[in-house]
């Protein structure tokens, strides 16, 4: 599945460990909700970077005491109309602090893509290359926003007011 991170096309080093499976030596996975909440601290104890999928219906309470050590976080969209892994992106982004890699699974469709950015996503598992392309190109499409939210962007507002200052300062 194509992988789009940091706005970009990108080689996915996550392998997918479904439960049941066995896990690997080392290297960088991602294991369900429930596999990880059966033993946390041994498949953190493991070597290479463990990530966790998360369902937008599951309380993030439960994922809280170990976000410093989790690597990536995947939420997911079951349908396109779900919009809760939203709402979980910006609780661990803004709230939390969370400042691993936060992907998006599931139905992630181009038309969110943007939305997904703002509210703190920074890599999305998508299902075609060319739906990898689009977003691509939509993550340069806009530079400015009026809406504050916890992607590292200042608003138009602080922008002007910031231009206003350098302007008043000379």
């Amino acid at each position: 599945m194509p992988l789009v991170k940091n706005g970009k096309i990108a080689a996915d080093i996550f392998v997918h460990v479904p439960d049941g499976a066995e896990m690997p030596e080392g290297g960088a996975v991602l294991v369900s909700a429930a596999r990880f909440l059966e033993d946390p601290e041994a498949l953190l104890a493991r070597v290479g970077e463990l990530g966790v999928i998360w369902p937008n219906n599951r309380d993030l309470d439960d994922l809280l005491p170990y976000l410093d050590r989790l690597a990536a976080v995947a939420l997911v969209f079951p349908s396109f109309r779900d919009g809760r892994a939203y709402s979980q992106a910006r609780l661990l982004r803004e709230r939390h602090g969370y400042a691993g890699e936060l992907r998006a699974t599931g139905q992630v469709l181009r038309d969110q893509f943007l939305f997904m950015l703002r509210a703190g996503f920074d890599a999305l598992e998508v299902n075609k290359e060319s739906d990898a392309e689009a977003f691509a190109l939509t993550a340069k499409r806009y530079s400015v926003f009026y809406q504050p939210t916890g992607d590292g962007r200042i608003t138009a507002l602080h922008r002007r007011m910031q231009q206003r200052h350098s302007e008043s300062a000379r």
